[in-house]
C-alpha cells in the first residue's frame, strides 16, 4: 500500500504546513506515507507521471490532493487526468476549497472521498477504511476536530532542504475569536493554542537544525499577550546569544491589541528581524459592523504610528476594496489615512468570495456579483461599479510594482503628493492608457513612464531625473534588508486574512 499526500503550492519557496501535519499525525500509517509537492504552473502531464510513478505495484494507492483557492483549477486537471490512466487510484480531498459548497464542484466529483474542515484525525481513520475495509460508504466525511494536545506537531517533517530554501510556517495556535465575514477564520468558534512549552521545544529543534525564517500564520498572534511574550522573548534570546546570525519573524496583528509589555519587548528587536501583518481592511465604521469586523479604528492607527516611529519592525498592512457598503470615496479616506501612517507597505486586496464564508449574505442587498470561477474576485458591487471596480484592479496591481516594491521610495512621495488616492489613481489611468497592461512592465521602461508622468505634472524634467536617479540606481530601499517572505500565491488568490486556511483545518 501506498499513500501520497499532494498539492500544488504557490511557489516552490512555500513549504505545505498542513500537508506535514497530515503526515505526522498518520500513526501506523505513516511509513507508508510520501509527501509530494508540485508548484501551479507545472505541466499536469508531469504531475501525473510523477505520481504514478510512486504507486503501488499491486496494492491500494490512495492519493491526498490539498486543495486551495490558488490551485483549485490545475488539482482539478491532476485528479481529471489521474483518473484516466489509474482509475484504481483512490483520490480523496481535502483542504478550503473543497470544504464548502462541494457538491457542484467537478473535482469534488471526480474524487473517491473528501474530508472537510479537520483532517488530522479524519484522513487517517478514512485511509485505515479504504486500506482494511470495510469500505467507507460515504464520500465526504466531516473532520473531527481533537483535543490540541493530540496532535502530533510536525516540524521534524521539514527536511534540511527545506529549513535552507524555503519559508517555514508555524503556527502556535489554530482558530480565530473574530467573525470578520470575508474570512474564514469567521467560522471558528475561538482560538486554540498548543501547549506553548512543547511548541517553543519544537521552535528550538529548528533553530538548532539551521532554521532562522519563521513564518507564523496565526490569525491572532498578540491576542494572549502572555504568549506572545514568551514567543517573542525566545527569539529575542536567539539575536543576544548569536548577534551575527540574524532570526527574522513573521507575525499577523490584531491592530487595535498592543499593550505597553508587548510594545517593550518589540521595541527591543533590531532592524530585518521582525516583520508584522496588520490587516486594518476598512477604517469605516458602517462597514467594520456590516461585516461584523470589531475594530478600534483610533487605537489601531496610533499603534501602528507608535510601530512606525518607535520600533525597527517591518509593517505590512492590507485595505479590502469592494467590502459591501463601501464606496470609492469612502475607500479613499481610508487609503490616504493609512499612507500618512506611513507603514512600509500597503496590500491594496480586492475582495475575494471565499467558499463557505458569511460575506454572501450580503450579496442581494449590496448587489455583490463575484467572479464565477478562482480566485471568485469581487466584479461589481451596488456602489462600485465593474468598470471602476477594473480601475481599482489595475491600482492595485500598479501598487505593488511602484510602492510596494521599494524601487520608487523617493519618488513615491512626489508621485502621491496630498491626495495620495487620487493621485495614483489618475496615474494608474494613465499608465494603463499608455501600456494597456498591468503585467510584464520592464522596470527601466516603468522607470521612465513614472518620470513622464511626473513630468506631465508640471515637474522640471532635471528635477524628475534627479529623484528616478536616486531610486533607481540602487537596491529596492524598503525590502532590500528583509527577508522575502511576503511573496503572495498569485496577486489575486489569497488575500490577506481572507484565505489563510490550512488542509488541516
Amino acid at each position: 500500500m501506498t499513500i501520497l499526500l499532494s498539492t500544488l503550492n504557490a511557489r516552490y519557496s512555500h513549504a505545505s504546513l498542513g500537508l506535514r501535519y497530515l503526515q505526522a499525525n498518520m500513526g501506523d500509517l505513516r511509513e507508508a506515507t510520501q509527501l509530494h509537492e508540485f508548484v501551479i504552473g507545472a505541466k499536469t502531464t508531469d504531475i501525473v507521471e510523477k505520481l504514478l510513478a510512486h504507486k503501488a505495484g499491486t496494492g491500494t494507492t490512495i492519493v491526498g490532493f490539498g486543495v486551495y483557492i490558488w490551485n483549485i483549477e490545475e488539482t482539478t486537471k491532476v485528479v481529471a487526468m489521474l483518473k484516466r490512466v489509474a482509475p484504481d487510484m483512490v483520490i480523496v480531498l481535502g483542504g478550503p476549497e473543497v470544504s464548502y459548497e462541494s457538491a457542484e464542484q467537478q473535482i469534488v466529483q471526480l474524487a473517491d472521498y473528501l474530508v472537510t474542515g479537520w483532517g488530522d484525525v479524519t484522513l487517517p481513520q478514512l485511509c485505515r477504511q479504504i486500506l482494511n475495509g470495510p469500505k467507507p460508504l460515504m464520500k465526504v466525511h466531516v473532520g473531527v476536530q481533537p483535543p490540541m494536545a493530540d496532535i502530533v506537531l510536525p516540524y521534524g517533517l521539514y527536511s534540511d532542504h527545506d529549513i535552507a530554501h524555503r519559508t517555514l510556517y508555524v503556527e502556535a495556535s489554530r482558530g480565530c475569536p473574530f467573525k470578520c465575514e470575508f474570512c474564514l477564520s469567521a467560522l471558528d468558534k475561538t482560538a486554540w493554542p498548543f501547549a506553548l512549552d512543547s511548541f517553543l521545544a519544537e521552535m528550538e529543534s529548528l533553530y538548532a537544525r539551521g532554521a532562522r525564517l519563521f513564518k507564523f500564520v496565526d490569525r491572532t498572534f498578540n491576542l494572549n499577550v502572555k504568549t506572545s511574550l514568551k514567543i517573542l522573548q525566545f527569539f529575542l534570546d536567539k539575536l543576544a546569544a548569536n548577534p551575527d546570525d540574524p532570526v527574522f519573524a513573521h507575525f499577523e496583528l490584531v491592530p487595535d491589541h498592543l499593550p505597553d509589555a508587548l510594545k517593550e519587548s518589540i521595541a527591543q528587536f533590531p532592524p530585518g528581524a521582525l516583520q508584522f501583518e496588520i490587516g486594518i481592511q476598512s477604517f469605516n465604521p458602517e462597514v467594520q459592523a456590516l461585516v461584523s469586523r470589531k475594530q478600534n479604528n483610533e487605537k489601531a492607527a496610533e499603534n501602528i504610528r507608535w510601530l512606525i516611529q518607535q520600533s525597527q519592525a517591518h509593517l505590512h498592512v492590507d485595505l479590502i476594496a469592494g467590502l459591501p457598503g463601501e464606496d470609492v470615496a469612502s475607500f479613499a479616506r481610508g487609503f490616504d489615512r493609512l499612507v500618512a501612517l506611513q507603514p512600509h507597505e500597503i496590500q491594496f486586496g480586492i475582495l475575494k468570495r471565499l467558499r463557505g464564508t458569511p460575506i454572501i449574505r450580503h450579496t442581494e442587498p449590496y448587489g455583490l456579483i463575484f467572479d464565477p470561477h478562482p480566485p471568485y474576485t469581487i466584479l461589481a458591487t451596488s456602489l462600485i461599479d465593474f468598470p471602476t471596480m477594473q480601475r481599482l484592479q489595475r491600482f492595485s496591481r500598479y501598487w505593488d510594482l511602484v510602492a510596494n516594491s521599494g524601487r520608487f521610495a523617493h519618488t513615491l512621495p512626489i508621485l502621491l503628493g496630498d491626495t495620495p488616492f487620487a493621485s495614483f489613481m489618475a496615474f494608474s489611468d494613465w499608465l494603463y492608457g499608455k501600456t494597456d497592461a498591468t503585467h510584464r512592465i520592464a522596470l527601466d521602461r516603468l522607470a521612465g513612464l513614472v518620470g513622464q508622468w511626473l513630468h506631465l505634472q508640471g515637474m522640471a524634467e532635471n528635477a524628475v531625473n534627479a529623484v528616478l536617479s536616486t531610486d533607481y540606481a540602487g537596491k529596492p530601499a524598503k525590502q532590500a534588508d528583509m527577508p522575502q517572505l511576503m511573496a503572495k500565491p498569485d496577486a489575486a488568490a489569497a488575500p490577506k486574512r481572507q484565505a489563510r486556511h490550512l488542509v488541516h483545518t
